[in-house]
């Protein structure tokens, strides 16, 4: 496969990365462009021309003679990137993943060897009241299994499977170039038989040879009680079959806790702000307040400031190591009346006449961050 944008834009690191730089960049990449993750039609080539920017730029050989000489100096020399032979793309993907990196581009390794499959994550969402009581949740998805008809051997079921003849059953094959360098060696996956190292007289029609299918899936999730938005719950071995007879990857379940306009979540606190008239707050009442467990009555006492809270405990969320709830907290909001008739306006004048320092509350002592997250409530 031929390309003339630069390896180093593909991969998104600069020329002076290093080797872990270069190989985390890859990862990311793969991750998301790698056609059994990504139905995009452009998939399969912004594939190839990632894993060619990272089979240069992981090679110190090869790299030096980009670096110098561009993209005619590897088509010179004959160390230019060529995937035309590839059609399982499993098999790149996850040799990165397992560690045998080496093993796709020439270093080692088999093709044909069982690798595990790929994890993949799933949103999950769910409301405040369920983190009171956790929530068991069926959850579907799509995944890459393995072929019910064929179990995976990619032949139609009673047909004829033997080595390859091209590879002789390695799933590899090596290529030898020469160049101005002198001639270089080059390992590959095997074209015929995509790295498997059998030869398949008839590919299974379900599968069309390929061993895995997509299919939806469904599976239970458990979600405990006191979990955090954004935490995650691992289900083992219910993600992407492996390739060539790997086990399965894993599920990762991410919990979204949906916003509740009502409520303030810090931990196992709630929040919540309640409008308080500044008369009532001056006299003192009793307010009705919603929680997660229904209404509860709460005292504003006399003498209520803007941003007093009231505490009810135990109303709050539980821990996800422990079942004790924390506490629910009723912010003041006070509201203080406006446009004033004149008969309002002189009954507080007069009543402001009668108020001294034994009427007023000692101001918070309080610095301006503190200020700050109260407002922000």
């Amino acid at each position: 496969m031929a390309t003339t944008r630069d390896y180093y834009e593909i991969l998104g690191v600069d020329r002076g990365a290093d080797e872990g730089e270069i190989k985390k960049a890859f990862r990311k990449l793969a991750r998301t462009h790698h056609p059994d993750v990504n139905d995009s039609p452009e998939a399969e080539e912004e594939f190839k021309e990632i894993a060619a920017a990272y089979e240069v730029l992981s090679d110190a050989e090869r790299r030096a003679t980009y670096d110098r000489y561009g993209h005619e100096g590897l088509r010179r020399s004959g160390a230019e990137p060529d995937f035309s032979g590839f059609s399982d793309f499993s098999s790149i993907f996850q040799a990165f993943f397992d560690g045998a990196a080496s093993g796709i581009f020439g270093r080692g390794g088999g093709g044909n060897m069982p690798r595990k499959g790929g994890d993949l994550a799933v949103d999950i969402s769910i409301t405040l009241e369920d983190v009171i009581t956790g929530k068991n949740e069926d959850i579907e998805f799509e995944v890459v299994d393995v072929c019910g008809v064929c179990e995976g051997s990619r032949a139609e079921p009673g047909s004829k499977i033997a080595n390859c003849d091209q590879c002789g059953g390695s799933g590899r094959v090596r290529l030898v170039t020469r160049t101005v360098l002198g001639q270089m060696a080059r390992e590959m996956e095997c074209s015929r038989c995509d790295g498997v190292g059998r030869k398949i007289e008839k590919p299974c029609k379900q599968c069309h040879g390929k061993g895995r299918v997509r299919t939806d899936r469904e599976i239970a999730v458990e979600i405990p009680a006191g979990i955090d938005d954004g935490q995650q719950i691992r289900i083992a071995g219910s993600g992407h079959a492996g390739p060539h007879g790997g086990p399965p990857g894993d599920v990762y379940v991410v919990v979204r806790v949906a916003d509740d306009e009502r409520f303030h979540r810090e931990g196992t606190e709630l929040y919540t702000v309640v409008d308080v008239d500044a008369h009532d707050a001056m006299l003192g009442m009793t307010l009705e307040v919603e929680t997660l467990d229904g209404v509860e009555e709460i005292e504003i006492e006399s003498g209520t400031m803007h941003g007093d809270e009231v505490k009810i405990r135990g109303h709050g969320l539980p821990g996800l190591r422990n079942n004790t709830r924390g506490d629910f907290h009723v912010v003041v909001n006070l509201r203080v009346p406006h446009n004033l008739t004149e008969e309002q306006r002189d009954l507080l004048e007069r009543f402001g006449e009668t108020v001294t320092s034994d009427n007023l509350r000692e101001p918070r002592r309080e610095g301006i961050m503190s200020r700050l997250r109260r407002a922000l409530r």
